[in-house]
């Protein structure tokens, strides 16, 4: 099975929001010496918990210091924005990191409402017009005058398809799986997202009404999930307290930095918080390597995956690193052995 990583620049208390941002950029390298396939980074706004607001200008960081992982967004939020302007930031992209770039697309705000509006004044109408803004955004992106204008820099002449940028289409809903099948486009469930609610149906209509396109003959799904691994499923499950309690917090509105794990055990949870938890902790891809491993290829079975990506917070990084190392182990990614170590 082929993993790749998500992720979201988690910022954590007593920390600068900055090294959230260079951690997101070591962690591009890290994931590429482990042999993952993509490393993804989100957009969001206005969030104490997740200060990645600008994927592409992530993603130039990254390019610069890696050479073979497909580097992508996950995603931009299009209604943000002008289409040709995103398919030019993209097309830069591609310059700098030849046909290994990937450009995930979605209407949610990625914040608040009043956000969104400041961002976009028109966001609300930008968002019902999420299917045009696509594609008028993959003609630019892909090369071609529309509307009698050209994204720049574009790829060398006789480069092919391969050397754009490709769109991908993100969603927790059906509607997403419907648009990605009409565009003949891949699709990413948010399984992280909605707890995995909602990720069969959308995948059967995915597939059931796909549109065969040049570049993607056969439909291409994958989910992200979150995910931690550590030596022995007892640190696992300490390490995963912060986000629990993150997890918690965020039903009640309160959207803050990670807590360390020591701080959350010390604090406890309030009998009714257990209660929540319980099921959460029954579904959870949380413990040693083999069983969040045997977990991930369980899950993949079912909704008939060869592809998943992984999203992990932790409040310490070296945690987080280790996660993705025993996980590369475990699924024998063919990356450096130093990595592993």
């Amino acid at each position: 099975m082929r993993l790749s990583v998500l992720d979201q620049s988690p910022a954590v208390a007593g920390r600068g929001e900055d090294e959230a941002i260079r951690a997101s950029v070591a962690l591009a390298e890290h994931a590429e010496a482990l042999g993952y396939e993509r490393f993804w980074v989100s957009e969001h706004h206005n969030l104490e918990a997740l200060v990645g607001t600008a994927p592409e200008v992530l993603l130039a960081a990254a390019a610069a210091r890696t050479r073979r992982i497909r580097l992508g967004s996950a995603g931009v939020m299009l209604p943000h924005y002008a289409p040709l302007k995103v398919a030019e930031q993209f097309r830069v992209l591609d310059a700098l990191a030849p046909g290994r770039i990937d450009l995930g697309v979605g209407r949610a705000p990625g914040g608040d409402l009043r956000t969104a509006a400041a961002l976009n004044p028109n966001a609300a109408l930008a968002a019902e017009s999420f299917p045009q803004q696509v594609a008028e955004l993959q003609a630019w992106v892909g090369g071609a005058r529309h509307g009698g204008i050209v994204a720049h820099p574009r790829a060398p002449a006789g480069a092919g398809v391969a050397r754009t940028p490709e769109v991908w289409i993100l969603g927790s809903s059906t509607y997403g799986a419907q648009l990605a099948a009409q565009l003949g486009l891949p699709y990413a469930f948010a399984y992280f997202f909605s707890d995995g609610q909602g990720v069969e149906a959308a995948l059967d209509l995915y597939r059931g009404l796909y549109r065969p396109s040049e570049r993607h003959p056969k439909p291409e799904a994958t989910i992200c999930v979150w995910a931690l691994a550590a030596d022995d499923g007892e640190t696992a499950r300490q390490q995963a307290l912060p986000r629990e309690r993150w997890w918690l917090d965020r039903r009640r509105g309160r959207i803050a930095p990670l807590q360390s794990p020591e701080e959350v055990a010390l604090a406890g949870f309030t009998p009714d918080e257990l209660a929540l938890l319980a099921g959460a902790r029954e579904q959870a891809l949380v413990g040693s390597a083999a069983e969040v491993g045997a977990r991930l290829r369980a899950l993949a079975s079912r909704l008939a995956l060869d592809h998943v990506v992984v999203n992990t917070w932790t409040y310490d990084e070296a945690v987080r690193r280790r996660s993705y190392a025993l996980l590369a182990a475990e699924f024998g990614l063919a990356g450096s052995p130093q990595a592993f170590s």
